[in-house]
């Protein structure tokens, strides 16, 4: 670097920090769909037939693992170069199949009572394996039953056991649990959950994050939904009692003060429906948005204005949520019009993230090239 380029090259960056907010979001999308990103960002149809495509999976040879709710499928979507990836059925029949993890390369199901494991998958998906049976005495009800699981840093597979009503106090129900591979060894690490179909671990801690759907009826404004941080097993936080961190229930709320429990660490949009989340720790993105929180945000069903149907982010400090924003809109259009219904977040080796969308049966592809910043800045076409 000679002394000319040193003197400038801050000057040039510092216009660019000030130029970045007054650019606005850019425009990107599949044909249809125009969604609005930071500058630099854009969306791409990554996989299209995927239907009611709910949570996702990275197998160790890149195959990309998607759930169903309502179809009762477990989709393969396997990236080919230079063409559009193929989408493979491995089961079907299933009951609310939502949650889905992969792990030492077997593929591990949830349906509404049951855990499946699919062994060695990856070799198979032309030829899928009978399932093995790993859990199944799961309740039954079927409001909130979609589960959410996933592998922890412990090894443990974590599944989440939804409130089955709008509000209620059920025991067994409302809580995260974990467990080995195999199914033994249960034990509870969260209670007073409502309904979390989304859970991450910090990369530098290995805490656990989740999400929480609020209860309904209380208004368009109330509760918000919930990001939570569980620095250790056991905690309990709220539900039925109190929401949001100190909004008392108006039916359970006179049992337990709101100091009782632990409050979010993030509260998020009424209604807005957060489901996966994801803690970002790629490099493709710029470095401010590596180790903070992206949620898939479904979007509400009975608000009488609708909010959600985008991806937010939620910026850590020191491990403590410091601001809220929005990444991409776009599906919910002017008047209300519904393009789509994102669900779930994948980060892909290359550092983009795939988001699943339940109500189109798709997939899109959020990556960044900052050669476009470039080419706002001088104007390129």
């Amino acid at each position: 670097m000679n002394d000319l380029t040193r003197r400038t090259l801050p000057r040039i960056l510092l216009t660019l920090a000030l130029l970045l907010p007054a650019l606005g979001a850019a425009q990107s999308g599949p044909p249809g769909l125009d969604l609005r990103l930071p500058p630099g960002f854009a969306v791409e149809l990554y996989a299209d037939g995927v239907d009611n495509a709910r949570s996702l999976a990275l197998g160790a040879a890149g195959t990309v693992f998607v759930s169903t709710r309502r179809d009762g499928r477990i989709f393969a979507v396997l990236p080919r170069e230079e063409q559009a990836p193929r989408v493979l059925t491995l089961a079907d029949g299933l009951q609310m199949p939502n949650g889905i993890a992969f792990h030492a390369g077997d593929l591990y199901v949830a349906e509404l009572t049951r855990v499946l494991r699919y062994e060695d998958i990856e070799s198979r998906l032309e030829d899928p394996p009978e399932p093995q049976l790993v859990v199944d005495e799961l309740p039954a009800e079927r409001h909130h039953g979609w589960r959410y699981i996933d592998f922890g840093p412990d090894g443990r597979l974590y599944l989440s056991v939804g409130a089955p009503c709008n509000v209620c106090d059920r025991d067994g129900f409302g809580v995260i649990v974990s467990m080995q591979p195999d199914g033994s060894d249960r034990r509870v690490e969260a209670r007073g959950v409502r309904n979390s179909v989304g859970l991450a671990w910090h990369p530098r801690t290995g805490e656990l994050w989740f999400t929480d759907n609020g209860r309904d009826m209380l208004g368009d404004n109330l509760p918000p939904d919930e990001l939570n941080r569980a620095p250790r097993s056991g905690l309990h936080f709220g539900f039925p009692f109190c929401h949001g961190g100190d909004i008392a229930d108006p039916e359970f709320g006179d049992a337990h003060a709101c100091s009782e429990f632990v409050a979010p660490a993030a509260r998020l949009g009424p209604h807005v429906a957060a489901l996966g989340m994801l803690f970002y720790t790629g490099e493709m993105f710029p470095s401010e948005y590596r180790g903070q929180v992206f949620i898939a945000e479904h979007g509400s069903w009975n608000r009488s204005e609708k909010i959600g149907y985008r991806v937010t982010l939620v910026r850590l400090e020191d491990g403590t949520a410091a601001a809220y924003e929005v990444f991409a809109e776009g599906w919910l259009q002017p008047g209300e019009r519904v393009l789509g219904r994102p669900v779930d977040l994948l980060q892909l080796p290359d550092g983009s993230l795939l988001v699943s969308d339940d109500q189109e049966g798709r997939l899109y592809r959020i990556s960044y090239d900052s050669s476009a910043i470039m080419d706002l800045l001088l104007g390129a076409p």
